[in-house]
Formats: structure tokens, C-alpha cells, sequence
């Protein structure tokens, strides 16, 4: 197996978490706002806008709003500083995304899983041997990532990138997480969870184009309880996905919520740009602040 892996590979990987449980049709019914927040203490000021994570060019420029809240923070934060290769090392990668020794992909999944990969990897033209390397969580973001390119999106379009891009020479940049925390987030999940993850992308990898296209109208119009459905009905339809989506969203809605809590004992102004899904629905991280006393408002 090739022991190189491309930068841009190192790059769409972690940009999928976003993405990944979260598609359906949209509501629309809401009055259009930016999916932008403003959570205010005696202090400090924490500007909260969701993020999608693979746009298109023709999806910029943003809303004002979103980018005078941006011009009148001081510091960015980020999930994680995608932005500076030094934060993530490829020989790390290699060892928690692909099998080592004689060890391969059909020796961890089932006869049918493994079935369904080689048939989809003979649609896409692909060799076995291309894939049969990789971990399960990883084939998924991998074949996620190589549909997403061919239908557009693109991960340099994404509103972390946009930020990242301007803030790099005028403002601190900060990270709710580290690359290193979100590769063992998946690295250790169970064969069988790890399974799931890669069924349930290889089940929708025809339909993504036209999901991901509802996820941004809804993102757009700033449609909170559209985005809400758009993360939980996956779950709802399909129990065993409970406990993958407490372990990405629920559990991480907490960490990064104390985290944002306590800018807000501070007297800085920040710009917090967090994955859409992360921030609706009881358990997101406005309704934790909100829960906490804080007042926090949609903008």
C-alpha cells in the first residue's frame, strides 16, 4: 500500500462529521434568519454561526451579518485549525485510518458489508485493493469526500476555510477541539459502529448531491428546526445509529459548550464557527447556554 497520503485526503477527513448522519427535506416555514447567534454576558460577546463544511462558489458571499459579526470579534474559533498541516500527523493517521501488516477491511466487517463495497467500488471504477486497506470510518469520509468533489462541493469553499483564510494574519485563532481528538473519536469506535457508519454512507452516496443541496438552503435561511430534523431522523428511523450520534454530536455538544461558557467570563469577543448540527435542538450548544442563563439570540 502506498504510504503517502495526499494533503488535500488530510483535509476532507475531517470535515465530514457534519455531514454525515444528517439528511432530509427542509421546512421552510421559518422567517428567514442567518444562522447566526449572539450569546452575551456582563462581559463578553460570542458570536455562534453554524458551519457547513463542503460549499460551492456560488453559495459566497455570505450574509453581511455573518461577516460583520466576524470584523467585529477578535478571536476565531474553530472545531479544529484545519488550516495548519502541523496539526495533524500523516504517520498518525496512517496508523488509526488503515490496517496494518496482513490485516484488511474484509476481515472486520460482515460478508454482506464487505459485498456492498465491492459493488460499489465497481461502479465507481475502483480497485478492491484501493480500499480494502482502510478502516470502515475512514472508507466512509474517503468515498463521502470523492462524491461530494464530483457533485461540486468543495471542502475550500467551506465556511471554516473562509474564516481561517481571512483570520490568519489579523486574528487569534483558537480551537474548541484538536485534529488529534476528532481522529480517536473514530478511530475508536467498534467494529460494529464502524460498520454502520460506512453501510449508511454507501446508502445514500446517490442520493447526497440533492441532500446536501437541502442541508445549505435550509443553513441559509438560518431554518433552525429544518436543520433539527435534517440531524435527528436518521436516528429516529434507525435506533442503532443512537449510539454514534450521541458519541459525535450530543457528547461534544457539552465539551464545546463549557468551553464557549467560559469566553464568556472573559472580555475578548469571539467568532465561534461550529458545525450547523451542533448548535439546534435541546441538547445543541444554544440551547445548553441557554439552559445556563445566558442570553442568546438569533441573528
Amino acid at each position: 500500500m502506498n504510504r503517502k497520503i495526499p494533503r488535500l485526503l488530510l483535509i476532507l477527513f475531517i470535515l465530514y462529521l457534519m455531514e454525515s448522519l444528517v439528511f432530509v427535506g427542509i421546512d421552510s416555514s421559518q422567517d428567514q434568519k442567518s444562522f447566526l447567534w449572539k450569546a452575551q454576558s456582563k462581559t463578553s460577546t460570542v458570536y455562534l454561526l453554524g458551519s457547513v463544511h463542503f460549499l460551492k462558489q456560488e453559495n459566497y458571499p455570505l450574509n453581511p451579518k455573518i461577516e460583520k459579526a466576524f470584523d467585529q470579534s477578535t478571536i476565531l474559533v474553530v472545531e479544529a485549525n484545519i488550516s495548519d498541516p502541523n496539526k495533524l500527523s500523516p504517520q498518525k493517521l496512517l496508523e488509526t485510518a488503515f490496517y496494518l501488516g496482513d490485516d484488511s477491511l474484509d476481515r472486520h466487517v460482515s460478508r454482506e458489508s464487505y459485498e456492498v463495497v465491492r459493488k460499489e467500488m465497481e461502479k465507481l471504477g475502483a480497485p478492491l485493493e484501493l480500499v480494502n486497506r482502510q478502516k470502515p470510518w475512514f472508507l466512509a469520509l474517503t468515498l463521502e469526500a470523492v462524491e461530494l468533489l464530483k457533485l461540486g462541493f468543495d471542502p475550500r469553499y467551506g465556511v471554516d476555510i473562509h474564516f481561517l483564510s481571512k483570520a490568519k494574519e489579523t486574528k487569534k485563532i483558537l480551537e474548541l477541539e484538536s485534529l488529534d481528538e476528532q481522529i480517536n473519536l473514530l478511530s475508536n469506535f467498534s467494529d460494529g459502529d464502524q460498520e454502520l457508519f460506512l453501510l449508511y454512507t454507501l446508502r445514500d452516496l446517490n442520493v447526497l448531491g440533492e441532500q446536501l443541496d437541502n442541508l445549505v438552503t435550509s443553513w441559509a435561511a438560518g431554518h433552525t428546526k429544518g436543520i433539527e430534523a435534517i440531524f435527528t431522523k436518521s436516528v429516529k428511523e434507525d435506533p442503532k445509529l443512537a449510539p454514534i450520534f450521541k458519541r459525535l454530536i450530543d457528547n461534544r455538544n457539552m465539551s464545546m459548550a463549557s468551553k464557549i461558557e467560559g469566553y464568556l467570563k472573559t472580555k475578548e469577543t469571539y467568532f465561534v464557527v461550529v458545525g450547523a448540527g451542533h448548535l439546534v435542538g435541546e441538547k445543541g450548544i444554544i440551547g445548553i447556554l441557554r439552559n445556563k442563563g445566558y442570553l442568546v439570540e438569533q441573528m
